[in-house]
């Protein structure tokens, strides 16, 4: 009896140290993509290159300006084929090139705030993230039900985003903008969780490192998304 007691425990020792590493590699990849979108940001904003996604003239996006605003949604799609069809170097690369065309893409949105709203609106996404990251990776209370309304009170915020293109509502603008901050707090600890669930059905290194990449991507996302909403809030324009 304290044989088998002592083996299960050891199993359950082994299954929470590696669960530790798959999600500090989930993190590390998340981290990276975040750093290599500021980067690009910043090169784009502060060097030439911003020539080539503005017009100085009329102060409007280029032709390329708009295509890299679009790419993000089309490398999406290569993502998802990535990581049902692709070996883990593919699923790599993808995602590391959609963190740098997402850069490109948020160049004309970072351009309108000041530096040190940024920063600000930066440092309360972080704690917020972490905050319900943290959450959803610890708590035992299964989050598919509240995953599942969140996503769809995600395809309504885009409806009605869409609609507002022509409204013009600013009232409607900042509504959404608290509808999604919310929606996205939610969705990073039912990722968190959704992630950590995720672990067990690796049954490779390759399909655990594609596996990472993918849950490093949703995060990625619901930290991106959060903070721009929270910047539409909070930041300061120049």
């Amino acid at each position: 009896m304290e044989t088998k007691s002592y083996t299960s425990a050891v199993e359950r020792s082994g299954v929470d140290e590696g669960l530790r590493g798959f999600m500090l590699k989930v993190y590390n990849y998340m981290a990276g993509g975040l750093c290599l979108t500021a980067l690009v940001a910043y090169l784009i904003a502060n060097t030439s290159l911003i020539t080539l996604f503005f017009n100085i003239n009329t102060a409007s996006m280029s032709g390329l300006g708009w295509l890299f605003l679009i790419s993000p949604l089309i490398m999406v799609f290569v993502f998802n084929w990535a990581v049902m069809r692709g070996s883990a170097k593919q699923v790599q690369g993808v995602f590391w090139g959609f963190a740098a065309l997402m850069g490109a893409s948020l160049t004309p949105i970072l351009l309108a705030y000041t530096a040190s709203s940024m920063t600000r609106v930066f440092l309360i996404t972080a704690g917020t993230f972490g905050a319900m990251s943290l959450y959803g990776y610890t708590t035992k209370r299964d989050l598919t039900g509240m995953g599942s309304f969140l996503i769809m009170g995600l395809w309504g915020v885009i409806i009605a985003s869409i609609v507002n293109l022509f409204m013009q509502s600013s009232a409607m603008y900042y509504a959404l903008s608290y509808i999604s901050v919310a929606i996205f707090v939610g969705l990073t600890a039912y990722d968190t969780q959704t992630i950590r669930n995720i672990y067990a059905s690796a049954d490779s290194e390759d399909s655990l490192t594609r596996k990472a990449v993918a849950g490093a991507l949703s995060l990625y996302m619901d930290f991106i998304n959060l903070f721009l909403n929270l910047l539409r809030i909070m930041g300061d324009r120049r």
